[in-house]
């Protein structure tokens, strides 16, 4: 890590997502994080941290690549390092790093033959008809995808990466050569190649599609298993859709890579796909980094269908909420664009909660009128319903699905008492907005993080600590520093001298937010200021508190204990204004 800091300045790294203006000895920008016209994004390159003051978030440069980027520590650092020039290899253990070079081997492997392809592409008519007139795709989606031709030869491929150094080995590894009649020949021959890229866009394998549609011959043809493409983690277009995903706070999945691609050059940009309908927990952790919205467009046939009801426990179990997107005016995304790119945005906005859906599903599909036709529809739904951890929406499916078939609500109960305890699927969640802060919540984190601020480079001000506790706080490094203060009321923080307990980044985002904000201001005014904070401090939390309570009474036939403790919060106040 501390090799990456020294060759990468964080405002280097953090303007390559967003414009930066100096500011003094820091930098300013908008918030990548909110819409907003007056800049409150700063960077400290002297303390090489970040904090948005609009949202409440902040750290280092690995932080904010994690926040962009919608990856974990380890994919931050593994991008940075790329950037900084660092091979990561050096610091692991032996046979790690074997690994790690044979890896950087064939992804220089797969990078040289992409632009291989896309050198054969533009010598190739036919594939240029097929690309440019039937798919209708424009120069710049040719760029920005990268898509090629392999040509039918046999061995052009192999024979060019023999020529750069590298072994056949190599290839097989990479998955660009397969034995044929004991010879090896070029996995891709006379097709249409379209890279398969990570998250940070670069090439980890390809799927390859036929000119021509014959009938004994597969249309799509996918890079196997390697050490780089694992099919069960892929997820198709994510490195030019993840930014789209992360503002527009949802994430589309399609079947088929030209949907995608149709759907970004239509300027529909947070769509993404998997490899066939076949969605996994892994597919789905991997856009949960970047939202919780998920929207499917499968085809509306039964293989469709079917995938649905896959997808939705898989969803449930990683707490995606998921809807289905109906495509009715064409047989796929791609032909509904190439109709009006406005009918794919009104499909995607018009998605249906999946439970719903697949309910409406298999009222077309089941003949409800027959025993046997009730019986198979209360299989299928019971077996989701039963995952619904809220009670009231659990009750209002079971009494939606007694009156399409007919039967008492209490039937339907007792199937659904009877089902073995081991079939229970993880709850179903009803879609809603990604996982952002409210206002309210953004309010009492700025409040938070300014008083802390202050109470952190002024100890002259701390006799407005007395009445906050560490259940006021929702930061447990901020609670961590406030029971630094509390014990001893002379602390002033230094990221030198830093508390054993505590992270030296928080100490320091505080600095900048006190650098920022109250620099230079008399101390009559910043006591003026730690009031104002600690009296909005208290009466966030007390609302938060009462709000809690109300619930509590609503729930408990014993209010006397709760009518106490709202009191007590009613005393908390008015000690505050005394002051």
């Amino acid at each position: 890590m501390e090799d990456i800091k020294s060759k990468l300045s964080i405002e280097d790294v953090i303007s390559r997502y967003m414009e930066l203006k100096r500011a003094g000895r820091n930098w300013r920008g908008l918030s990548p994080f909110n819409s907003e016209k007056t800049p409150s994004f700063m960077v400290s390159p002297e303390k090489q941290i970040w904090h948005d003051f609009s949202s409440g978030k902040g750290g280092n440069m690995f932080s904010f690549v994690m926040e962009m980027e919608g990856v974990d520590f380890k994919g931050a650092l593994e991008l940075l390092a790329r950037q900084a020039g660092i091979d990561l290899s050096q610091y692991q253990q032996s046979g790690s790093g074997l690994k790690a070079n044979q890896k950087q081997r064939l992804s220089q492997a797969l990078e040289l033959s992409s632009k291989f392809y896309q050198v054969h592409f533009k010598r190739n008519k036919a594939a240029q008809d097929y690309i440019i007139k039937s798919r209708k795709f424009n120069k710049q989606t040719l760029l920005n995808w990268r898509i090629g031709y392999s040509p039918s030869t046999g061995n052009s491929l192999i024979k060019f990466l023999l020529n750069k150094g590298f072994t056949l080995t190599e290839l097989k590894q990479a998955g660009l050569s397969v034995q044929r009649y004991k010879e090896t020949s070029d996995m891709f021959r006379g097709r249409i190649m379209i890279p398969l890229m990570d998250p940070f866009g670069a090439v980890i394998g390809f799927t390859a599609r036929t000119l021509t549609d014959e009938p004994d011959v597969p249309k799509y043809i996918n890079t196997p298993q390697t050490l780089l493409y694992d099919k069960s983690r892929h997820v198709f277009g994510l490195h030019l859709a993840k930014e789209a995903i992360r503002k527009g706070g949802y994430a589309v999945v399609v079947e088929g890579n030209f949907d995608v691609i149709a759907s970004h050059q239509a300027g529909i940009k947070q769509v993404v796909a998997t490899a066939g309908t076949a969605m996994t927990t892994n597919h789905f952790k991997v856009i949960s980094r970047l939202t919780s919205d998920v929207r499917l467009a499968f085809d509306q046939d039964q293989a469709g269908l079917a995938a649905a009801e896959r997808t939705i426990p898989i969803a449930s179990q990683a707490d995606i909420n998921l809807s289905i997107i109906t495509v009715s005016e064409a047989k796929d995304p791609d032909e509904l664009i190439q109709k009006n790119p406005q009918l794919w945005q009104r499909a995607i906005d018009r998605s249906q909660y999946a439970l719903d859906w697949l309910i409406e599903r298999y009222e077309q599909q089941l003949d409800l009128s027959s025993g046997q036709g009730k019986r198979q529809f209360s299989d299928v739904l019971l077996k989701v319903v039963r995952g619904l951890d809220d009670s009231v929406e659990q009750d209002h499916y079971i009494i939606r699905i007694a009156d399409i078939i007919k039967v008492s609500p209490d039937a339907l109960r007792q199937k659904l008492a009877q089902t073995n305890q081991l079939e229970r699927s993880v709850p179903l969640r009803q879609r809603v907005v990604p996982a952002q802060p409210n206002k309210l919540e953004l309010e009492a984190i700025k409040t938070q993080n300014h008083f802390m601020a202050l109470m952190l480079m002024q100890p002259g001000l701390r006799m407005y600590l007395k009445p906050v506790t560490e259940e006021m706080l929702s930061d447990p490094e901020a609670k961590k520093f406030l029971a630094v203060v509390q014990a001893d009321p002379q602390f002033v923080f230094d990221a030198s001298h830093t508390p054993a307990t505590s992270s030296g980044e928080y100490g320091n985002i505080m600095l900048l937010l006190y650098e920022e904000l109250y620099e230079g201001l008399e101390l009559l005014e910043l006591r003026n200021e730690a009031a104002q904070l600690q009296a909005r401090l208290l009466q966030q939390y007390v609302k938060t508190k009462k709000t809690e309570l109300v619930a509590a009474m609503r729930q408990s036939g014993e209010t006397a204990d709760l009518m106490n403790r709202a009191k007590q919060l009613d005393e908390l106040l008015k000690t505050v204004r005394i002051n």
